[in-house]
C-alpha cells in the first residue's frame, strides 16, 4: 500500500473520464477479484491516474474520499481499476480496508508509503510491524524525507516500539523489526 504521491509517481497516467452521463458503482467497484496481488493506493482526492488495471503485476485498489466525482470513478471503471469509496468525511483508512478484506480477503498489506501515509496508519493503529533497513550510506541534507510524520505532536503516546530482531544483512546493512502497538495504559 501507497500513499497518494507514491502512486503518481508511478502510475504515469493523464486525466481521461469516459464521456458521461456516468453510471457509477457507490461505495465500491471491484473489476477483478480473481487478483492474485493487489496493489493499494489511499487518494483521497482522486487525482490518480492509471493506465491500466494492473501495476507492476499488482491489480490497481485505490481508498478514495466521499467526494471524489462521479466522473473519476467512471474513469477507474473504464481502466478495470477497482475501488472503495468512504462514505463519510472521516477517511477511515481502517474501515476502508476492511471492505477490501471483506470483499477479497485482503488480511496483510505491505505498507510502503511516504512520511505522513505512515504516520496516519501508526496513529490509527493499523500497523502490526515496523521493518527498517539501515545501510552504511547517509543522506544529510537538510529538507530530506523522514520514513514517519504525524503532524506538529509526533506519535508520542500512540505508538509503541519493541525490537523483534536485529538482522545482519550484506554490505554492512541491518533489518531492524518493531512490533508495533497502542501504549498500554
Amino acid at each position: 500500500m501507497v500513499g497518494r504521491a507514491t502512486m503518481v509517481e508511478m502510475a504515469k497516467g493523464v486525466p481521461h473520464a469516459p464521456e458521461g452521463p456516468y453510471n457509477v458503482s457507490r461505495p465500491s467497484h471491484f473489476a477483478n477479484r480473481d487478483a492474485k496481488s493487489f496493489g493499494v493506493a489511499i487518494d483521497r482526492s482522486g487525482a490518480v491516474h492509471y493506465m491500466g488495471p494492473d501495476l507492476f503485476g499488482d491489480h490497481i485498489i485505490t481508498l478514495l474520499g466521499r467526494d471524489v466525482p462521479d466522473s473519476y470513478l467512471a474513469e477507474l471503471a473504464a481502466d478495470g481499476v477497482s475501488y472503495v469509496v468512504a462514505e463519510t468525511a472521516d477517511f477511515d483508512v481502517g474501515k476502508l480496508l476492511d471492505v477490501v478484506n471483506r470483499e477479497l480477503g485482503v488480511e496483510r498489506i505491505v505498507l510502503e508509503g511516504g512520511a505522513a501515509t505512515n504516520g496516519a496508519l501508526l496513529a490509527a493503529g493499523l500497523v502490526d510491524e515496523l521493518n527498517f533497513i539501515v545501510a552504511p550510506a547517509l543522506e544529510a541534507r537538510s529538507g530530506t524525507d523522514s520514513v514517519v510524520e504525524f503532524g506538529t505532536d509526533g506519535l508520542a503516546g500512540k505508538v509503541e516500539l519493541s525490537l523483534i530482531e536485529c538482522q545482519t544483512l550484506g554490505h554492512g546493512m541491518v533489518n531492524l523489526r518493531y512490533a508495533a502497538a497502542k501504549p498500554r495504559p
